[in-house]
């Protein structure tokens, strides 16, 4: 009972992610009426506010999924951003003044989604929420401790990461594509195009921003019209605006919009076995 006590007591940092400087200090003055949570930053657009969240892995993050703001590129794909960098994620509570995207944000895992103007209840809600799991967490984990002392190893040693397998249905014919096979993703008004590593290209009647929303890593938005897989990019040209595509021809644009996404993919190569000459 001590111990659930101590942790009911714990403080939680939190971030606030928003394009609407009005927004973040509305969400800051009510959320700083619960003495249990602490604010730790704020930002207004994408990188950085994920550059906070890496910074100061804060407990909780409030992000807006619907800015005005297009260019601060705030979306629930922050999310799957987050999934490249942590093993272990903030709670996720997205913070919008529209009802429509909840169900896409449950499928995203968010912990909460509050309607602007954020209220001291709803806020309440959320809190007795967070006490409640993060108690239940902690019981689970000792037992989960306790178990893994008397289960071999082995099983971990034979998980094997499966890329993620397309269905592309179309009047009875279904066509099924590994993800790892694709090289980008082309809007095509309401249809999307799909081109993979052999030149192949198969049309899927879903919008790009269907794709965007259900795709991560190495999946990554750069245009309004272009979704590219990281792994098959042989060449970004920032003067130019140009990503050039592994054993193609072909040269994908990308635009200010998401240029934030291109300084991200060349990080990302950065971080890894690199050589730069």
């Amino acid at each position: 009972m001590r111990n659930q006590q101590k942790l009911i007591e714990k403080k939680y940092s939190y971030i606030i992610i928003d394009d609407d400087a009005e927004s973040i200090l509305k969400t800051k003055t009510i959320v700083e009426g619960f003495s249990e949570l602490t604010f730790a930053a704020s930002a207004t657009n994408y990188l950085e506010g994920l550059n906070l969240v890496l910074e100061h892995k804060p407990s909780i993050v409030f992000l807006e999924i619907d800015p005005k703001d297009l260019s601060s590129n705030l979306s629930l794909a922050f999310i799957n951003e987050l999934h490249r960098f942590l093993s272990v994620l903030p709670r996720i509570i997205v913070t919008t003044t529209k009802k429509e995207w909840a169900f896409d944000a449950i499928q995203y895992g968010v912990f909460d989604y509050i309607l602007k103007p954020i209220s001291t209840i709803d806020m309440l809600k959320s809190t007795l929420k967070l006490n409640k799991e993060v108690v239940e967490v902690n019981t689970v984990s000792t037992c989960q401790e306790i178990t893994s002392a008397i289960i071999p190893n082995e099983k971990a040693s034979q998980i094997v990461e499966n890329s993620l397998l397309i269905c592309v249905k179309s009047y009875g014919d279904y066509r099924y594509i590994s993800s790892s096979d694709i090289s980008y993703f082309q809007a095509d008004n309401n249809s999307t195009d799909i081109y993979l590593n052999s030149g192949e290209m198969i049309t899927a009647f879903k919008t790009l921003k269907h794709f965007e929303s259900i795709l991560q890593y190495p999946f990554i938005r750069i245009h309004n019209s272009y979704i590219i897989n990281r792994n098959y990019i042989a060449r970004i040209h920032n003067g130019n605006s140009i990503c050039y595509i592994k054993n193609s021809s072909k040269k994908i644009p990308f635009s200010k919009t998401y240029k934030s996404n291109v300084d991200l993919i060349i990080a990302d190569f950065a971080a890894g076995n690199y050589l730069e000459v």
